[in-house]
């Protein structure tokens, strides 16, 4: 599994990360089996059996990997935020959110401990902010590394800020994106947050973290 400090790659072996952990504290499950129900170029979802602290054997528990992604909370020159409208599938709602989108592979798939990592957390964050909004900047900060959903997947959110974003091309939005560009005030982000209309929890935790800065 792939871990990543800052802006760098590191990647040990998955087997000896749970090694650490089974030695390091007694509270960690111990992976029995596992099914790989769906194994494709887009998720490796997974039904495994643990066995828990007290010695009983719990199944089934459906884990996946995707690839590790970023988040960005960019502000334009005038301090108004750039965001994102977009239909979110798990909610079927469309959402307001901060740009951000998947670190790419070599391999070309979404998961996986062998395809090697094309480009750092920075990079993609560069790459994601002028696709999706056409705009770049020159300052930016490492907020923070998290997972995305530690109870069910293993993939990391990279959290960063980028100031003074300047407008430089369109968008270049994938075959499967379709998303508007809207910018907001910080009060406005705060009252979509409090009213549930930026529901995004990491992008939430990402806006948290920058306004501390």
């Amino acid at each position: 599994m792939e871990r990543k400090k800052g802006n760098d790659t590191i990647r040990p072996e998955t087997e000896q990360k749970t090694e650490n952990l089974k030695e390091r504290d007694p509270l960690t499950w111990e992976e029995v089996s596992t099914e790989h129900l769906i194994q494709d170029e887009w998720i490796d979802f997974r039904r495994s059996a643990y066995r828990l602290p007290d010695g009983s054997v719990f199944e089934p528990y459906y884990t996946y990997t995707r690839k590790d992604y970023v988040v960005i909370v960019a502000s334009d020159t005038e301090g108004n935020y750039l965001c994102v409208r977009q239909f979110r599938q798990g909610i079927r709602e469309v959402t307001t959110e901060f740009p951000a989108g998947g670190i790419e592979r070599k391999d070309g798939k979404e998961y996986g401990p062998d395809g090697g990592v094309a480009e750092n957390a920075l990079a993609a964050a560069k790459r994601e902010l002028q696709e999706e909004t056409g705009y770049e900047s020159d300052e930016w900060s490492y907020l923070l590394s998290v997972p995305s959903h530690a109870t069910i997947a293993d993939d990391y959110a990279y959290l960063f800020v980028a100031k003074n974003c300047r407008k430089v091309s369109g968008q270049s939005l994938d075959e499967t994106e379709f998303l508007n560009v809207q910018k907001c005030t910080a009060q406005e982000i705060e009252d979509m947050i409090v009213k549930g209309e930026f529901p995004q929890a990491v992008h939430i935790a990402a806006w948290l973290l920058a306004c501390r800065r």
